[in-house]
């Protein structure tokens, strides 16, 4: 099975800086993912031609099951997080990470009923504060929706704005979460022209055996977005490595 996780900001490249959502489209395509988990989607805002993002997505890649969650609200539209499944959901959340005055922040939950059994997934895009980015972590760890799912082999991806790599420690740890976009050095997503932090991240617990994880680095990529996106093969597996 393959994950992309990609911080697509809103389809505006991050060199040029020319909205041209073909690109983002184009990006995904090539790497022929069976999971989707996007931040920054846009729908109805100007500066992406009022474009339904979430909608040209589902049309164009014609999912199993698509969730979308609109966190930050514009005077036209907004945008947030998305996930695309080949695969149905047998449930599905939106919560709220948004701490006091910051940035609205949030977070999807969906349990995939994938080929190889359920798999408990979670897209999210924290803050840019380290404070604030502990605080999400712990809301979301202690959730009543995460709970209700987290005896099943969890995902978590997306955007964690973790600059020192630090959240791999505390309270995921905690929650026998291995990380397993490590070393830092080698999943560098930011900026995408010339990528110098791993701030697009992926944590995995239970039965997940993770085949390969890595950063595309295709041209295309480094013109689409100023991120750079993740992608990750893996299998639900009672047998897992603690390292990829």
């Amino acid at each position: 099975m393959r994950l992309l996780s990609y911080n697509i900001h809103k389809g505006i490249g991050g060199a040029d800086r020319r909205y041209n959502f073909q690109r983002i489209i184009d990006v995904i395509e090539s790497q022929n993912p069976d999971l989707i988990c996007l931040q920054e989607v846009d729908r109805h805002v100007r500066r992406s031609r009022y474009d339904d993002q979430p909608r040209i997505l589902a049309n164009y890649f014609k999912p199993a099951a698509s969730l979308y969650q609109m966190n930050v609200h514009l005077k036209s539209g907004g945008y947030g997080n998305l996930i695309l499944s080949r695969w149905p959901l047998r449930s599905s959340h939106r919560i709220s990470l948004t701490l006091r005055t910051r940035k609205p922040r949030g977070a999807l939950l969906a349990v995939v009923d994938t080929p190889e059994g359920p798999l408990h997934l979670i897209c999210w895009h924290l803050g840019l504060g380290q404070r604030e980015r502990w605080w999400q972590v712990r809301r979301l760890l202690r959730h009543h929706c995460y709970r209700e799912a987290a005896d099943l082999p969890t995902l978590i991806v997306g955007d964690f704005n973790d600059w020192r790599n630090v959240l791999a420690n505390g309270h995921l740890a905690d929650q026998q979460f291995r990380q397993i976009t490590r070393p830092a050095s080698r999943f560098r997503s930011f900026p995408a022209v010339l990528p110098v932090s791993s701030l697009d991240k992926a944590f995995a617990r239970g039965p997940i055996l993770v085949k390969r994880a890595h950063v595309v680095r295709t041209k295309l990529a480094r013109q689409a977005s100023d991120h750079l996106p993740l992608v990750i093969d893996f299998h639900l597996d009672d047998a897992v490595s603690p390292s990829v």
